[in-house]
């Protein structure tokens, strides 16, 4: 072992890259090769790139260029190796290697082979891989914490995004093989998992031939864990059968991340949304009749081209109406490649950042007045963190999701990983104030 190159990786992007970077890293620790949270000590560094929006991409480029000057030898895995193979091997002489989205499951032949002098490009041009229970996993998350993917890809074609480009076609996960997953996750300790997807409520439609989200859920909940959470769910693909499960499923959250991206009924058909305008019949409203202690989050994008100020008070309105728990805002990024790269009427950046500021702050005080309502109850709190100089603990209530949501700020003592009841005292407008009871 003493011989082999030491490695570290550099995770850049979404959950979905996560789960990539922790099955490279559970692939390499197998293989006897020493792995380092140092880049500064490695000898290879593996950057699992994000390639979805401009800044990201920009993050990527820096955190390469960095690496580069520090005469790092690069591995490049993730979507941005995928979307632009030639110009990085091109541009970047450092890099050693470039690794698709279907393909990280290769990398230990992949250092094998960079280790003889072999510059190496191993891209899948059509991604066909998904990884189940058996691969190697080393998770890079909280010890409470897991994200769980019950399918790879996506089939819709969305104006504006490149994502079924990078990663193919969806191709769902058995049934089986996730909740197999999940076992051997709550035999570690996990206390929440996350499931993810490009699309959640489209889960096994490929493999089945008909969603089975519905049924994912009722199997997993028989598994050992208290929170699941659902996040990328289509409003649409909340059928009576999939809320049904959420209720009847004591450990499946009533959370439901809504990716909308619009209200506006044109600027739907324009970004080629699945369901258009229909998050205006009525759906929205079902859902919280149906699961009325439900906690929505949406994003949106603003400054989709030909988007006018009334397509975007319609939006503001929107969200004023339905008074989301959480919300994520992004101005509108052209991706070469995408149908609406090339659209006519795009919206000025400033006028873009400007939307996103009045959309933004249209929410702040629904969010604040939701957070206040808790003042005063005893909630559930997943502790993930401590403060070493104040001992002050930091966790989440089931109300928020790791990363996009807010914090519990807690006073009091337990250990990390562990679920406990705190007594909310304090709200402001994205986290919460509380003391262990």
């Amino acid at each position: 072992m003493g011989n082999k190159p030491t490695i570290a990786i550099s995770h850049l992007g979404c959950e979905k890259n996560r789960i990539d970077s922790e099955h490279m890293l559970g692939l390499l620790a197998k293989a006897g090769y020493p792995v380092d949270n140092d880049e500064e000590l490695a000898d290879y560094v593996i950057v699992n790139t994000c390639s979805f929006i401009q800044a990201a991409r920009e993050e990527s480029v820096r955190t390469l260029v960095e690496l580069a000057e520090a005469n790092k030898k690069i591995i490049i895995s993730g979507c941005m190796a995928q979307h632009f193979q030639d110009e990085l091997l091109t541009e970047l002489p450092e890099a050693v290697a470039i690794v698709g989205t279907g393909d990280y499951q290769k990398i230990v032949e992949i250092v094998e082979r960079v280790e003889t002098g072999e510059r190496v490009k191993e891209v899948s041009t059509d991604p066909t891989f998904i990884a189940d229970e058996n691969l190697p996993r080393y998770r890079t998350t909280s010890e409470g914490v897991a994200y769980l993917r019950v399918a790879e890809g996506c089939d819709y074609r969305c104006a504006f995004c490149i994502i079924p480009q990078l990663r193919g076609d969806q191709r769902s996960r058995s049934i089986e093989s996730i909740v197999a997953e999940a076992r051997q996750l709550a035999s570690q300790g996990v206390q929440e998992l996350i499931l993810i997807s490009q699309i959640t409520t489209n889960y096994g439609l490929d493999l089945y031939g008909e969603p089975k989200l519905a049924e994912l859920l009722r199997a997993l909940a028989e598994v050992d864990i208290p929170w699941i959470r659902v996040h990328y769910a289509y409003p649409t693909g909340l059928t009576p059968k999939v809320i049904e499960a959420i209720r009847e499923s004591p450990n499946v959250l009533p959370y439901l991340d809504l990716p909308l991206q619009h209200s506006h009924p044109d600027i739907l058909r324009a970004m080629n949304r699945p369901w258009q305008g229909r998050v205006n019949d009525g759906i929205i409203e079902r859902i919280k009749q149906a699961i009325p202690n439900a906690v929505l989050r949406t994003t949106f994008i603003v400054g989709f081209p030909g988007e006018t100020e009334e397509h975007f008070s319609h939006l503001l309105e929107f969200v004023k109406r339905h008074e989301f728990d959480h919300v994520g805002v992004f101005t509108f990024s052209a991706e070469e490649g995408t149908a609406a790269f090339d659209l006519p009427d795009p919206v000025p950046q400033a006028i873009m950042d400007e939307r996103r500021e009045r959309l933004m702050l249209t929410q702040q005080p629904i969010s604040e007045r939701k957070n206040q309502a808790y003042i005063g109850q005893t909630v559930d709190v997943l502790i993930e963190q401590e403060n070493p100089e104040t001992g002050e603990l930091i966790g989440r209530s089931a109300r928020f999701s790791p990363e996009v949501d807010g914090l519990v700020y807690v006073t009091g003592e337990a250990i990390l990983g562990a679920i406990v009841q705190v007594r909310i005292t304090a709200a402001d407008t994205y986290d919460l104030y509380g003391e262990i009871v």
